[in-house]
């Protein structure tokens, strides 16, 4: 069982902590009684699938003997116009790096990840029309 702790603080500050004792701090914006001083509820949303789609592809990757230096994924999404203002599209940006990787290596474990093992994409995609891409930049040898 997975367990999440939040409390409020004051105006639209919260501060929620994980099972593994993990903790940040949420925050509104001024017009709903917020002071911008942390991240929002659905921005999280959008991070942890970031973060487990991201941990997929570089575990496939690297599972798979690919020599990746790096790899950054951006989410943009798109939210209902009216509440619950649900997001109805998300879209996956994968920019990797390293030396000789295998397009196809690449392109597999996006798919792998999406269709498979990331729970958080997977969960989102019941309300969201989940997209995903990448880009790979050689590096050189020096």
């Amino acid at each position: 069982m997975m367990k999440a702790t939040v409390k409020w603080v004051d105006g639209a500050m919260m501060v929620g902590e994980s099972g593994s004792g993990h903790a940040i701090v949420m925050d509104g914006p001024e017009q709903f009684g917020g002071r911008n001083l942390g991240i929002r509820p659905m921005e999280m949303l959008l991070i942890g699938m970031g973060g487990c789609t991201e941990f997929d592809v570089m575990h496939i990757l690297k599972r798979s003997r690919q020599n990746i230096q790096s790899c950054e994924v951006e989410i943009t999404a798109e939210r209902a116009a009216t509440d619950p203002k649900v997001f109805t599209k998300i879209h996956a940006h994968f920019r990797l790096s390293g030396h000789g990787l295998n397009p196809k290596m690449v392109d597999r474990a996006v798919r792998l990840s999406a269709e498979k093992y990331c729970s958080a994409s997977i969960m989102l995609g019941t309300a969201a029309e989940i997209t995903h891409d990448y880009e790979i930049a050689e590096l050189s040898h020096t």
